[in-house]
């Protein structure tokens, strides 16, 4: 088939994934069709296959992108926070936040959509999580260790601190009575006093 007239593949591309991540985060994975897609990108529906194999792929790969770059960022970012689990702890809890509250539908598609990811797919994306999980994981137990933290099982801390952080994504708007630099700390405030020995 034919390309559209002024389609180009490093503008279309970067296109179709932003329109798919706008459909699938508004209507849902099973709910959006490859047609669908491709009429908000403004291109024919088999253009798409220019650029993706199919749905479950261009599904598979924002979510991988997404896990990538926050693995990418926390690298940079741990890297500044030093040796201290304290220290650690506050700077994982602010760039959570930080980094979640900026991609709001990568973060509804990461959670909501892992049900509809074919097994492979699935168990990669699991071992990106596992792996940022892991840190948050560490951090507990090495607080643990230095007497600064009480936390019985660092695992189930781990998924409770992460659930509680990624939360502000349902709440929080810019403009609101908060700063997100507020939310932050009173965020930080919350962590740090379920963790305390």
């Amino acid at each position: 088939m034919a390309r559209t007239q002024g389609s180009h593949s490093d503008i279309t591309g970067p296109r179709i994934r932003r329109a798919a991540l706008r459909l699938f985060a508004r209507h849902g994975f099973a709910a959006v069709s490859m047609r669908q897609i491709a009429g908000e990108v403004g291109v024919q529906a088999g253009a798409l296959y220019n650029y993706t194999p199919d749905k479950q792929t261009l599904l598979f790969e924002l979510m991988r992108d997404h896990m990538d770059a926050l693995l990418a960022a926390r690298a940079a970012e741990a890297a500044r926070a030093g040796r201290d689990p304290m220290a650690r702890l506050e700077n994982f809890t602010r760039h959570h936040i930080r980094f979640h509250i900026e991609r709001p539908d990568e973060v509804f598609i990461a959670y909501m959509e892992l049900r509809n990811l074919a097994p492979e797919n699935f168990a990669e994306i699991e071992r990106l999580r596992h792996a940022y999980e892991d840190e948050l994981e560490t951090i507990l137990r090495n607080g643990v260790a230095a007497g600064d933290f009480a936390v019985p099982d660092p695992r189930v801390a781990t998924y409770a601190v992460i659930a509680m952080l990624t939360g502000v994504n349902t709440w929080y708007r810019a403009g609101g009575r908060l700063s997100l630099s507020e939310v932050e700390t009173l965020y930080w405030d919350m962590v740090r006093k379920a963790v305390a020995a």
